[in-house]
């Protein structure tokens, strides 16, 4: 199905619980594709109703294009896969770069992914959005957590740009398994620690530390609670939050909440319906 980048993760990540093999993001040049092959065998109706309702749930959020099916010729599925994931330039710095090919442009830092059914492949608005937030915030050796790490993608590129600890934490234990892969593939392990767990089990971690930079790319009700539960109190002096996943006629009672939660907003980020905050903490 082909349309704008906002929704590709949503459907893929939607897709990938269901295709055996996950599925595949092509970059258009407008909009993006998304794609799964699934096996033509007596379980493929049930998948196709299955995405189609979890496709008509999402669209209460957000209009989605109805899908298309073709029947195709079988082939090794990873061959098929992989023409369609390119290298993704994002920000001044960072590159995205599929785990089968070779970073294009040298004078860029390479994140290794391999795609799957995880969120954060770097082609959604909010992944770029946090992307080019991390640049200019991540200092040398500047703690970071990331809560709803998915991919992991966001807390690599912390310690890519020179994060000294960052501590990646998803509640998803698929994610959590795709996560540590892919700090592998980066060589990033001796500075990324992936957990599955959330705010609670990152207080457990740090014990009273605080930390240089938080970022959360999640729903927008979660971060309520994590600004109603504290969250400032986990920051260090002069310590940063960026937060993603916010849709526009949510903003408003996110910034209200941040407000009685000790932070003070710095920027909002906005494209389509999406809006992505950086907020430092108030004393």
């Amino acid at each position: 199905m082909e349309l704008q980048a906002d929704l590709a993760e949503p459907a893929a990540e939607l897709l990938g619980r269901i295709a055996p093999n996950g599925a595949a993001v092509e970059m258009l040049d407008e909009g993006v594709r998304v794609r799964a092959w699934l096996p033509d065998d007596d379980e493929l109706a049930a998948r196709k109703q299955q995405f189609e309702e979890g496709l008509w749930h999402l669209g209460q959020i957000q209009p989605f294009p109805e899908p298309a099916y073709k029947l195709i010729e079988e082939e090794p599925w990873e061959i098929t896969w992989n023409e369609h994931y390119q290298p993704l330039e994002i920000g001044k710095q960072l590159q995205i770069v599929p785990s089968w090919m070779e970073p294009e442009n040298a004078e860029r830092i390479p994140i290794i992914l391999e795609p799957g059914m995880a969120f954060g492949t770097g082609a959604h608005t909010t992944t770029r959005h946090c992307l080019e937030a991390l640049e200019p915030l991540v200092m040398d050796g500047i703690s970071v957590a990331d809560l709803g790490c998915g991919s992991g993608i966001l807390a690599i590129a912390a310690a890519r740009l020179g994060a000294g600890l960052v501590v990646a934490l998803d509640i998803d234990a698929q994610a959590v398994k795709l996560a540590r892969e892919n700090v592998l593939r980066n060589d990033v392990e001796d500075r990324v620690q992936v957990l599955e767990g959330s705010l609670a089990e990152l207080r457990s971690v740090g014990k009273g530390h605080g930390f240089g930079l938080i970022v959360a790319n999640i729903r927008a009700s979660a971060l309520e609670d994590f600004i109603q539960s504290g969250i400032s109190r986990d920051l260090a002096d002069g310590g940063w939050i960026v937060m993603s996943g916010i849709l526009d006629e949510q903003l408003d009672s996110l910034l209200e909440k941040a407000k009685l939660g000790y932070l003070q907003t710095e920027q909002v980020i906005e494209a389509g319906d999406w809006r992505s905050v950086v907020f430092s903490k108030r004393s």
